[in-house]
């Protein structure tokens, strides 16, 4: 997460990290925030996110989030986990998914569900879920050369608030988390580093 201003700094800096190049990803109409995402082994990805100057920054859980975390000074905002029905997970919060899209600069369009931002606004350990709606996935634009070893969360009870504990350990694969106190962290609960593997060797994102 980052500032307007600080966005293309920021996609440049973490793109010499990791060793990818991160691809526009345009505009989110409906939260009123623009994104650049890399893709990663696995399926997964990375996003780095801004807030425009737009009403609906303001008036949707993710804009507020994101506009949060900005004026905060930027880094790291939540994770997210993909699921092919997202129903079972509508059932379980008690409403519906958020519809989402977002057109690339080259007009094509990506559109998905998402529910749980809500819940990330004071509990920045828990994950929301997205269900993609399109084939096309942010992990597979460019070439994916770097993976997630381990993310280091600041969670005391380690993600006992998720009604999905088991299913987030068991989706992580070969990705190992590190628990430390949120006193270690300023007190804050959510993610403090993400280690990568590189073409360049380990890097630690904090």
């Amino acid at each position: 997460m980052t500032s307007h201003d600080q966005l293309a700094d920021t996609v440049q800096r973490l793109g010499s990290r990791i060793g990818s190049t991160f691809v526009d990803g345009g505009i989110h109409p409906r939260f009123g925030t623009r994104n650049f995402t890399a893709p990663l082994a696995g399926g997964q990805y990375i996003e780095v996110v801004c807030p425009l100057d737009h009403p609906a920054t303001e008036a949707t859980p993710w804009g507020k989030a994101v506009s949060q975390k900005a004026q905060e000074g930027g880094g790291w905002l939540t994770w997210v986990f993909s699921t092919e029905d997202i129903a079972p997970i509508e059932t379980k919060f008690g409403r519906d998914a958020v519809d989402g899209h977002r057109t690339r600069p080259d007009g094509s369009d990506l559109k998905w569900k998402q529910i749980g931002v809500k819940e990330i606004t004071d509990s920045r350990e828990l994950p929301f879920f997205i269900q993609w709606l399109t084939e096309d996935h942010p992990s597979k634009d460019g070439n994916a050369v770097s993976k997630i070893e381990k993310i280091v969360i600041a969670d005391k009870d380690q993600l006992a608030e998720s009604w999905f504990k088991p299913e987030i350990l068991g989706a992580l694969a070969e990705v190992t988390i590190d628990w430390v106190d949120p006193s270690t962290n300023d007190g804050d609960n959510g993610i403090v580093a993400v280690h990568l593997s590189t073409p360049n060797g380990s890097v630690v994102l904090d």
